[in-house]
């Protein structure tokens, strides 16, 4: 192809998921990004509602208008115990994947100066003065790359950082009778089989008879799907729900990990999302890390010549999860002992203040003490000893 037909953007997002589209949305609403020319480039159109992501506030949001669900309480359960947690002053949050598709890219379709095409990525080359991307239909080049493609081998061909995913099949269905409490989220149910793993039920109810019912494991290896869909099968019979219908099916694997994604980052190219460790690597949650990292990039990105190998700046949280994670890691059944632990007593509160990385030293030993001593303290010594 002569370079001559090769168009040249300011910035190519290669990946069109939540945190490329984060990103644009807020480098619409900024006002800053309307001379720059901008590209999204992804294989899948983002027209089915592929899956569902819940996060909790305390404030409004700049997502409230997709926000389909909100609950002010929820449940933590084990063999052992059943524990009502009332999450004020937060919310939790659920917005259904296609909603947000819908609500970014119709912002975007007003805008002359970005671009979306449904074409899936073959080739980035970071040249000095410009990022090269291939599609299967065409060539391009840009002057930063945001890329959000997940290469698994990255993290799962090295040894010095654990990886374990998050994994998950979920069943939205329909009740013909009133089982499910509409206001109260089970937030984690650790009743469930273990199984020498980290397994729990996770339900979001829409009201007395409908609900999104997910089997969930914190572990290494992935299960058959028919796995997942028999424990979901038991646990409504458990509920009480004998006659249903399922409406729709989820299913994600989520990697969690500590490896240190950013040292891929380059001059010109940035990873992003869960290529770029976007994700929280101790529970898999996404979206609230990727709302606050998406709001630090765009105003990283108004600085006169933004240096992507920069951006990243490591936290204690990022320890605190290497730990954790270490420990699943190795003794993968203590999921459930640990949970249990922070919150049989903890303040619910302050756990999701944590879990966002808001605490400060003080806070971080409140909830950490609730924690076994002893695999915590070998945890330390070996990643120290690394």
């Amino acid at each position: 192809m002569d370079s001559s037909q090769i168009k040249h953007f300011d910035y190519i997002f290669t990946g069109a998921g939540l945190s490329a589209l984060m990103t644009v949305y807020k480098m619409i609403q900024s006002g800053k990004f309307t001379d720059k020319s901008v590209l999204l480039l992804d294989e899948n159109s983002k027209k089915t509602n592929d899956r569902t992501w819940c996060f909790w506030s305390e404030n409004q949001t700049l997502w409230d208008s997709v926000i389909s669900k909100k609950w002010n309480s929820a449940s933590f359960a084990n063999e052992d115990f059943r524990r009502n947690l009332d999450l004020k002053p937060y919310q939790y949050n659920q917005i259904r994947g296609l909603d947000f598709y819908n609500f970014v890219l119709n912002e975007i379709s007003k805008h002359s100066n970005i671009t979306f095409l449904n074409e899936k990525v073959t080739d980035i080359n970071e040249l000095e003065t410009h990022v090269f991307v291939g599609t299967e239909e065409s060539r391009f080049t840009c002057s930063y790359l945001f890329n959000s493609i997940y290469t698994k081998a990255f993290a799962e061909s090295q040894t010095k950082y654990p990886v374990l995913k998050q994994h998950f099949i979920g069943w939205f269905v329909k009740s013909e009778n009133e089982i499910f409490t509409p206001e109260k989220v089970i937030f984690m149910d650790f009743s469930v089989e273990q199984k020498g793993n980290t397994r729990f039920m996770y339900v979001l109810p829409i009201s007395k008879t409908e609900a999104l019912v997910e089997y969930t494991l914190f572990s290494e290896n992935l299960l058959s799907k028919e796995e997942y869909e028999k424990e979901i099968e038991i646990y409504l019979k458990k509920l009480g729900v004998s006659q249903y219908k399922i409406l729709e099916k989820e299913q994600g694997s989520i990697p969690m990990t500590s490896f240190p994604f950013w040292k891929r980052n380059t001059k010109r190219v940035l990873n992003i999302g869960t290529a770029g460790g976007w994700t929280k690597a101790s529970t898999g949650y996404t979206f609230k890390n990727s709302d606050k990292k998406s709001s630090k990039l765009v105003t990283y990105l108004q600085n006169k010549d933004p240096k992507m190998s920069f951006f990243h700046k490591k936290s204690k949280f990022w320890f605190y999860d290497l730990l954790l994670l270490d420990i699943l890691y190795r003794h993968n059944e203590l999921g459930s002992s640990i949970f249990s632990s922070l919150f049989k007593k903890g303040n619910p509160a302050l756990i999701f203040k944590f879990l966002d990385e808001e605490t400060s030293l003080f806070e971080d030993l409140k909830v950490i003490l609730k924690c076994p001593k002893v695999p915590f303290i070998k945890a330390l010594f070996r990643v120290i000893a690394k």
